[in-house]
């Protein structure tokens, strides 16, 4: 794992080399250390209201508001961690929202609701706590998978991607699944449609206004439809109208043949034997507090409750021998989050609720 050693001082230091020509009114009473920093900031994660002198202004205003705050929190979490692997937090692209902004314009508030409605489906398995003559059977299962799996290293995982500003989490993390499946399967790497998603899938799913992993893939497999190359069928970020029909029937896809849709709430050490043994997963978390963070491991201050699931990712693999034991999350905010694009989260805690909602598939060839 490549963690960052940077802290908020140097990544405020960092921003302001970054500095690009504004205005701001003569009469504005801040401080030039904020307005450099607005300025840094704003150019460092290429807004789009940077050539919006109106909105400028407006955003420069609710920044000074915000960073105070985000300062603040950024200051509390910090002073929690326990360890240089622990979690650490400073300015990214989301600190200029305010948490509810940030919730309803990045995240999918909704998630639980539309996960609820999965847990009667054939596709959906509960794993509780075992009874005391399984509890053998299980520690021997764990003992015999490795201590480490990340799959980047067998290249069966895609470049992290940006979803921008469409809310189509659940499209990227199922559709990265079915890359690497395809991947382990086949031997090579491809990239699929995530826009084919976005655009066709039906049952409940509204393309950039949001969707679930699980209905997305009750879809796929009732309706047999074949998932395009991205070259095919290019990614946009808009629900646009669906364009299978324009298609060449000659074009090569994949299909989903199965999935899953399970709960390890209470048994974390079969989704690291998924891992290890099947593949990468897509789940479903809590990533509100994710605003601010920059690298490290996440475990503490990350609610896992079901109600407040709002967010789907890719799980990639893990590390048991690490001082803090982690998940490896592959997230679709761009490289510019996180460990470039990642997250870690520990395991065992159903840290972020990682453990509620989480789907493995197999492909068709």
């Amino acid at each position: 794992m490549e963690w960052k050693t940077l802290g908020k001082a140097f990544l405020i230091i960092s921003l302001s080399l970054l500095v690009i020509p504004i205005r701001i009114g003569r009469n504005s009473k801040s401080g030039a250390g904020e307005i450099k920093l607005f300025e840094s900031y704003v150019a460092r994660y290429n807004k789009t209201y940077r050539h919006n002198p109106e909105e400028y202004g407006r955003r420069f205003e609710r920044f000074q508001i915000y960073l105070q705050k985000s300062l603040r929190e950024i200051e509390r979490l910090n002073s929690l961690r326990t360890s240089e692997e622990s979690a650490y937090y400073g300015l990214t692209e989301y600190s200029d929202l305010a948490e509810d902004e940030f919730l309803q314009k990045t995240l999918r508030p909704d998630i639980s609701e539309r996960g609820a409605r999965h847990k009667s489906s054939p596709h959906h398995r509960e794993h509780r706590k075992p009874e005391v003559a399984n509890r053998l059977k299980r520690a021997v299962a764990a003992s015999a998978i490795p201590t480490k799996v990340d799959w980047r290293a067998k290249g069966v995982i895609s470049p992290v991607r940006s979803q921008g500003s469409c809310g189509a989490c659940w499209a990227f993390s199922t559709v990265e699944v079915i890359e690497s499946m395809f991947a382990i399967q086949n031997g090579s790497l491809r990239l699929f449609s995530i826009q084919e998603m976005i655009d066709c899938a039906r049952n409940s799913n509204f393309g950039c206004n949001g969707g679930d992993i699980c209905s997305l893939l009750t879809w796929l497999v009732a309706t047999k439809v074949t998932v395009f190359p991205e070259v095919n069928y290019p990614l946009t970020r808009k629900t646009e109208s669906c364009k299978l029909q324009d298609i060449a029937t000659n074009r090569s896809g994949i299909r989903v043949s199965d999935f899953t849709c399970d709960s390890f709430l209470d048994a974390e050490d079969e989704l690291l034997t998924t891992l290890a043994q099947h593949g990468p997963v897509a789940a479903a978390v809590n990533a509100l507090p994710w605003q601010n963070y920059l690298g490290g491991i996440i475990q503490y201050h990350c609610d896992g409750s079901f109600a407040n699931l709002n967010h789907a990712v890719q799980i990639i693999g893990y590390d048991q021998s690490a001082s803090i034991p982690y998940y490896i999350v592959k997230n679709s905010w761009s490289t510019l989050f996180g460990d470039k694009g990642y997250a870690y989260i520990a395991i065992g805690k159903n840290m972020c609720g990682i453990a509620h909602q989480v789907s493995s598939l197999d492909v068709l060839l």
